[in-house]
């Protein structure tokens, strides 16, 4: 931590500076170019937070371009300098550090954009357009200063106090830029500090300015929010705010709770929420986590009442798993593996838990050993997330009705290697012994065979998978034209 009194102006960071070589060269290539230089933003910011940073930015009020040059050429050979012209900024890396270095700039928007025009400026100007006063700190590279913070704007006591605030006034700051809305939340939710009375009006008034902002740099910023260590804190900030109806209007759907005849069902939003921070205790994998917020999806779609049993969602996971490609085609999300990954947990959510109140068969068992595949291990931590009951009698029965789940899960894995099975008799060498082409026919003994092959009625050997397909084979009227194996 640098050496500063919570509140003060003078605090210096050259002692922290000293540790890293890159920045005496940086201010030595400064004093020879004649401009002024300093380290900004979030590298500032993480050095008061103690927060592991290998971004580092640099402001000169004169060429970025030429500093970042001269700087690599004191550093050394092996130092390749990324040139950017058309925004006037460079970039290399050292070290495993990436140093970014651009002029100092003033910007002004035009109402319908968030590109901004932008012009050389002053330090004090690049530091008004700043998003937040935690990120508009600077630390002196000039040498009748070396190593003291500029802060205009009181970000030390912001840090201290653990607060998001604007450095103008907010709804100049979010007019200007909308998607500082999104990052005022992320960066709450990231540091779990709060955001400023005023700053959190101005992001409630401005809310509808977010749509203007390009799929991509909302999804962006979404995901880092899902990636804090509480997520359900930046999701109930976006929708106290007035902003996850608008980039996320899926999940708002599922607040709510309705009531016939005296029986409720719970908040699914709130819900989801849980799952989500559940999920994060447990793992820090993005699409596992996206999965916990689509496990219930389309519960909404599903909802029926009966006077018997109550509210029910009968298939709402099977309907939430085909909704999954769409939800990540509008969301501008991979449609990849990792889609593959959400879809097969939203579809898969519930069977450990059914297994858990049912009892465990091996044939179970191994079915869904089967079905989840390599995924079989995000789906345990997923439905153990999924318990948010608060009954802890309950709570505890179900999660030692998962720990015999997963003991046998582990059990037929080791005996079986069911994660990567595929059953020994394929639909070419059935359409090659029954002389079909490509149908339904062949879809249903293929099927048959792979039924048999799991519930332990063929063994997944030639020897008795064979016999088997042209024994169904003969049931549907089909004789082999080849039958030999």
């Amino acid at each position: 931590m640098a050496n500063f009194a919570p509140g003060m102006k003078n605090a210096d960071f050259r002692a922290e500076l000293d540790l890293n070589p890159v920045f005496q060269a940086v201010s030595e290539a400064a004093a020879r170019l004649g401009v002024e230089t300093y380290v900004v933003g979030g590298f500032v910011r993480d050095l008061l937070l103690n927060r592991p940073s290998k971004d580092v930015d640099f402001v000169c009020v004169g060429s970025g371009i030429a500093l970042a040059t001269a700087s690599a050429a004191r550093i050394g050979k092996e130092v390749h300098v990324n040139t950017f012209k058309n925004f006037g900024t460079a970039q290399f890396v050292f070290e495993g550090y990436e140093y970014e270095f651009v002029g100092a700039r003033k910007e002004s928007y035009r109402s319908d954009s968030r590109k901004p025009v932008v012009e050389d400026g002053t330090l004090e100007e690049d530091q008004n357009r700043r998003d937040f006063t935690i990120n508009a700190m600077a630390i002196s590279l000039n040498r009748d200063n070396y190593g003291a913070l500029v802060d205009p704007f009181n970000g030390l006591e912001d840090i201290r106090t653990k607060t998001i605030r604007t450095p103008l006034d907010p709804e100049i700051t979010f007019s200007d830029d909308p998607l500082r809305m999104m990052r005022a939340v992320r960066f709450a939710s990231q540091l779990n500090f709060d955001i400023d009375p005023d700053t959190f009006a101005g992001i409630r008034s401005m809310a509808e300015r977010i749509r203007i902002v390009s799929q991509e740099r909302i999804t962006d910023e979404l995901n880092k929010i899902i990636l804090s260590p509480q997520p359900s804190y930046g999701f109930k900030l976006l929708q106290m705010a007035g902003i996850l109806d608008i980039i996320f209007p899926e999940l708002v759907h599922l607040m709510g709770v309705e009531t016939m005849d005296g029986k409720g069902h719970k908040d699914n939003f709130y819900h989801t929420l849980q799952v989500l921070d559940n999920t994060a205790v447990r793992s820090d994998d993005l699409w596992l986590r996206w999965a916990a917020i689509l496990h219930d999806i389309a519960k909404p779609a599903t909802k029926r009442f009966s006077p018997r049993v109550g509210w029910t969602f009968h298939g709402h996971e099977e309907l939430g798993a085909r909704w999954v490609k769409g939800i990540f085609r509008k969301y501008k999300l991979p449609l990849d593996e990792k889609m593959r990954k959400v879809t097969t947990l939203v579809r898969l959510h519930l069977r450990p838990i059914a297994l858990a109140k049912e009892g465990v068969t091996d044939s179970a068992v191994r079915r869904l050993l089967v079905e989840a595949g390599e995924y079989i291990d995000d789906l345990m931590i997923l439905c153990r997330a999924d318990i948010t009951s608060k009954d802890p009698t309950r709570v505890k029965r179900y999660l030692r009705n998962f720990d015999k789940v997963e003991e046998l899960l582990r059990e037929i894995e080791e005996k079986d290697k069911l994660r990567s099975f595929q059953p020994v008799i394929t639909g070419e060498m059935i359409m090659e012994v029954f002389g079909l082409g490509p149908s339904r026919e062949v879809g249903i003994i293929k099927t048959e065979v792979r039924e048999a092959i799991l519930d332990c009625r063929v063994e997944n050997t030639m020897d008795s998978a064979y016999p088997f397909m042209l024994e169904i084979g003969a049931k549907m009227g089909f004789v082999p034209v080849k039958s030999e194996k």
